[in-house]
């Protein structure tokens, strides 16, 4: 088989290399406090508005 034959197929990755230490977090919440703090500040606002 000559050099011209020669089938060169990509890398199946694509270049996308993960490394672990960039997926730290460094604060977790759950989704259900998410759901509570903008409960939170929206109850805070409404108070704002009836008392100023």
């Amino acid at each position: 088989m000559s050099k011209k034959d020669k089938v060169y197929i990509p890398s199946g990755v694509g270049g996308l290399i993960r490394y672990p230490e960039e997926e730290k977090e460094f604060i977790k919440l759950k989704p259900k406090h998410v759901v509570w703090i903008v409960i939170g500040i929206a109850v805070f606002e409404i108070l704002l508005k009836l008392v100023l």
